[in-house]
């Protein structure tokens, strides 16, 4: 306990708590500065999914992550995200149609990053507890540079997706996935490795 008798934890940012991993609960006293971003997201997120060119749509995303997106990186629409904040892309990457985003734990793209159609991203996760299931548990996910992840996979939080590596279509990825090798499946399981 702090000397005013607060916890510690009320003393830090709730976006320092979520980087850090810490629960997060819908109750807590800032859960109102993440709805606020939520909110901004989500109408810029609607402006992005109608935009016409991948110019804009590269001008918008880059409003909702709140740094200027390389103009060698190309997104099609749409493209989904629920927070926005806490992306991070490189130089050179691709990423193809449907993807979600959900960013809240951090997602990082490296410089020549392929992301198929339909991939999910997600750094979010939640207690098996019933009475504390609405609380937020959030991971990082990093995908490492020049690797592909195919469509429809899923990346579960806390995943590290190594440098050169190919995560195969529809694959669910819950475990980090080495530099230089192919893994899939449902677990992703190693298949090979890249020479």
């Amino acid at each position: 306990m702090s000397k005013t008798g607060e916890p510690f934890f009320a003393q830090k940012d709730i976006f320092d708590r979520m980087r850090a991993g810490e629960p997060i609960r819908l109750d807590d006293a800032q859960y109102s500065k993440v709805l606020n971003i939520v909110n901004r997201t989500l109408k810029l997120n609607a402006k992005l999914n109608t935009s016409e060119d991948v110019g804009q749509i590269r001008n918008t995303l880059s409003e909702i992550i709140g740094t200027e997106i390389d103009p060698s990186t190309i997104i099609f629409a749409p493209f989904y995200t629920n927070f926005g904040r806490f992306i991070s892309i490189g130089k050179n990457v691709f990423i193809n149609h449907a993807c979600t985003f959900l960013d809240m734990g951090g997602i990082t793209l490296e410089d020549d990053v392929l992301i198929g159609p339909k991939v999910n991203l997600i750094t979010e996760n939640h207690p098996l507890n019933p009475g504390d299931r609405k609380t937020l548990l959030c991971k990082p996910v990093v995908i490492r540079r020049n690797a592909w992840i195919g469509a429809a996979a899923t990346i579960l939080p806390g995943v590290t997706v190594g440098e050169n590596a190919v995560v195969a279509a529809g694959a669910v990825v819950s475990k980090d996935v080495p530099d230089n090798c192919v893994v899939g499946g449902v677990p992703a399981k190693y298949i090979k490795s890249i020479r």
